[in-house]
């Protein structure tokens, strides 16, 4: 999916011969945690409204042209990707490029959001499930295969975590036997991070333990 339809330019483009302290006012106008900025035409980067605090106001952009940040994404990146950009920048609004370098305008990362929520993973109706199983062994095609042979479709999958070479996999499936599901993850060697009532293989733990505990009360 383009990017084009997204691109927004109520906001210009700053020069890098703006004063310190108008850009700062700026800011205070406006929700964004960077500003795109320009030199003889071309863009060279946002300046960060953290950074531009800390400046004297009358001196101008081109005086700190190394506080610049060079994120930026194309006309034509997929929306997901470009989610990613902004996630690695810590930022809510992002250049775009034509291939050419031109500056067309920019993204706000509350419309990129928005597109998150209208796949799939998010409006159907489905399952979570949370599995965890360490990274060198896991394969989304072994995922795929335990889910399907319970007649389950996934309708997205990501890698939500990795620590101590262990990786968390969050999936939504449609509904579909979860028990079975779960108890299949179980015989591949997946610990099951997620609760699930239909879950039960805990609700037998549960039990065994209350029995236990009555037994050793007697």
């Amino acid at each position: 999916m383009s990017m084009t339809e997204y691109i927004l330019n109520d906001v210009e483009i700053l020069d890098i011969s703006e004063k310190i302290k108008d850009v700062q006012k700026l800011f205070n106008e406006l929700t964004y945690t960077h500003l795109p900025v320009r030199q003889e035409g071309n863009y060279v980067g946002c300046i960060s409204e953290n950074d531009i605090r800390c400046f004297e106001g009358e001196k101008t952009l081109e005086d700190y042209l190394y506080a610049l940040e060079g994120f930026f994404v194309r006309e034509n990146m997929y929306w997901l990707d470009s989610l990613e950009v902004f996630a690695q920048n810590g930022t809510n609004i992002m250049p775009v490029l034509s291939e050419e370098n031109v500056y067309m305008g920019y993204l706000e990362l509350s419309e990129i959001i928005t597109l998150f929520n209208e796949t799939p993973f998010l409006n159907e109706a489905g399952n979570i499930l949370v599995v965890e199983k360490a990274f060198k062994d896991y394969t989304f095609s072994e995922i795929s295969q335990i889910t399907e042979s319970h007649n389950a479709h996934i309708l997205g999958a990501f890698v939500s975590k990795i620590e101590n070479d262990m990786a968390q996999i969050t999936l939504k499936v449609s509904p579909s036997n979860m028990n079975g599901i779960i108890q299949a993850f179980r015989r591949y060697g997946y610990i099951i991070i997620s609760e699930h009532q239909e879950d039960n293989f805990n609700k037998n733990l549960k039990d065994r333990s209350k029995y236990l505990d009555k037994y050793l009360n007697i």
